[in-house]
């Protein structure tokens, strides 16, 4: 081995990759899966990890040896060797690559049209983003808001987000989905919630000096206690007497709205 040194860096080139991506991988970088979508994604994550981390430490451990290796020498003022290019070498190095991140950007668009597929019996919200609150309305009940975000298991949501004033970014980490709020323009998300729960929802864009408040939650429940608790914030002050767990503080500001 000593005497192949270049036999030797692809040795500890391939052990470091294998190393570190173990590493990546038994790492659990996000949050429990709540959504439809939540699998899938960690999938292409974990897919890009395997292919970028070996190719990464042995770009780095080729680097790594050329500088140690072909250093000039103390003394030493002159010249390097001349080079000559290699052409089927430098084909290789190109032609690689572009079939890696063909073969990623092919995985990827069929996973997002996968997710993104329309169900017929998708709920619709609309989000409306403003410093530093997120406001959701329900045309079920008669377009009232609520500032908790109430969400059905097991049916796919499908959130219309607006911005009132700057960009903002709707974002789920345990939903795993992310879209902007552009002012101007309506973007779309859809969600499929799979555990019931409260999960954070955050603003993942720099928006002002309190974009670090812009937090809210997401709370996922069964399909008939969606439907109890759409009907008491359809039903306006009235109803938030014996109201779910949380709903409450959705009807009183919808009802809220309604008088302003």
């Amino acid at each position: 081995m000593r005497r192949h040194p270049i036999l030797q860096m692809f040795a500890i080139g391939v052990v470091a990759a294998a190393v570190i991506t173990a590493l990546a991988l038994a790492i659990d970088w996000f949050p429990p899966a709540a959504s439809t979508a939540a699998d899938k994604i960690d999938t292409l994550y974990d897919v890009v990890i395997l292919c970028s981390i070996p190719i990464f430490v042995l770009v780095m451990t080729i680097a790594i040896y050329s500088v140690v290796k072909f250093r000039a020498r103390p003394g030493h003022e002159g010249d390097g060797a001349p080079l000559h290019g290699n052409t089927q070498l430098e084909l290789l190095w190109v032609a690689i690559p572009f079939v890696i991140v063909s073969a990623l950007a092919a995985y990827a668009l069929v996973v997002l049209s996968d997710i993104e597929a329309k169900e017929p019996d998708a709920l619709p919200v609309a989000v409306t983003a403003q410093q530093f609150t997120w406001t959701f309305g329900y045309p079920q009940a008669g377009g009232a808001t609520s500032t908790e975000l109430v969400l059905p298991r097991g049916r796919q949501a499908v959130l219309r987000i607006r911005t009132r004033d700057v960009i903002h970014s709707f974002w789920v980490p345990a939903m795993r989905m992310k879209q902007d709020a552009v002012p101007g323009l309506t973007t779309e998300v859809r969600i499929t919630p799979t555990r019931e729960g409260t999960y954070p929802l955050v603003c993942a864009e720099l928006c002002g000096a309190g974009h670090a408040t812009m937090r809210q939650t997401v709370r996922v429940v069964a399909p008939e206690r969606f439907q109890a608790w759409l009907r008491r914030l359809g039903g306006g002050a009235t109803a938030s007497r014996g109201a779910t767990p949380g709903a409450a503080s959705a009807v009183e500001t919808a009802s809220a709205s309604g008088r302003s």
